[in-house]
């Protein structure tokens, strides 16, 4: 089951950690270095709970907590 929200069609979105070693230049350090990238994902907060639809049966889906929050799903 891919994890994207039913409601709003978020997704895993791709990106990467930076490590940086070395005191900043405002800090009074010659600057800081580049280490290491390594690739993560971002996933976005999906909880599954039951939704009324609109012709008045009920459904379990995943729905973002952005989704919950702003009120574009009524709970069953």
């Amino acid at each position: 089951m891919a994890r994207i929200c039913a409601i709003t069609g978020k997704r895993p979105v791709k990106g990467s950690i930076i490590h940086r070693k070395g005191q900043s230049k405002k800090s009074g350090g010659i600057g800081t270095h580049v280490t290491s990238i390594t690739k993560r994902k971002f996933r976005p907060n999906l909880q599954r709970i039951r939704v009324k639809l609109p012709g008045g049966g009920t459904k379990r889906m995943l729905v973002s907590v952005k989704a919950i929050k702003a009120g574009m799903v009524e709970k069953a």
